[in-house]
């Protein structure tokens, strides 16, 4: 089956899940779209810079953001924070030429408003996910929790991704618990670069089943 829109969400924060979106859209020479960046680093850069260096891609197909908040906390909050009001027609899918990787902000139930969450926008979208999870202890539930609200919202599933050290009896207990394909594991990096992530991708995953 090919998927030419894949929403690329994760378990929780901070889990590597940019890391892998970036190492996708590298392998399947993909556009790139994270709808809402909430928080910015020192110098102005978010998600989306960080995809463009690490994925080497063409820059021009990395797309802007519909927002591009200030505050890093959940999206419902830093636009309040920032004054603004979020549009949820604002996140219509953009239309390219090409795979496009669409890239949540952590966890599958982090709110865009007040009312609405990534889960339910991935819903409207109707595009099928990948979900990003960590090794570490607690995974199991945030994952196994993860993968049932996407479910109930009618979200389907191409598989789980991990992010970290291996963890053999984690990871198959939550692909036969939540009975879910393991797609891979992005192991942790020494160095973070184009070259070393492109060669961790090609090592721990098939393009195939992303539906290349």
């Amino acid at each position: 089956m090919s998927h030419s829109r894949i929403i690329v969400t994760g378990t929780d924060t901070g889990i590597g899940k940019t890391v892998f979106a970036s190492a996708l859209t590298g392998a399947l020479n993909a556009f790139y779209w994270k709808p809402v960046q909430a928080g910015l680093e020192p110098d102005g850069t978010g998600d989306a810079d960080a995809v463009a260096r690490l994925c080497g891609i063409d820059p021009a197909r990395v797309l802007p953001e519909a927002y591009r908040l200030n505050t890093p906390c959940s999206p419902h909050r830093a636009a309040e924070i920032d004054g603004i009001t979020i549009d949820l027609a604002a996140l219509a899918v953009p239309d390219v030429d090409g795979p496009l990787v669409i890239e949540g902000a952590g966890g599958a139930l982090v709110p865009i408003t007040r009312s609405h969450t990534y889960a339910d926008q991935f819903a409207v979208w109707g595009y099928p996910a990948v979900l990003v999870a960590r090794t570490e202890l607690g995974t199991i539930n945030h994952s196994l929790l993860s993968i049932e609200a996407l479910r109930a919202r009618g979200v389907s599933l191409i598989g789980i991704a991990f992010v970290g050290d291996a963890n053999e009896d984690t990871e198959r207990t939550i692909a036969e618990m939540g009975r879910i394909k393991r797609l891979g594991r992005l192991p942790r990096l020494a160095t973070l670069d184009q070259a070393a992530l492109s060669a961790a991708f090609a090592a721990n995953f098939r393009v195939e089943d992303f539906g290349a």
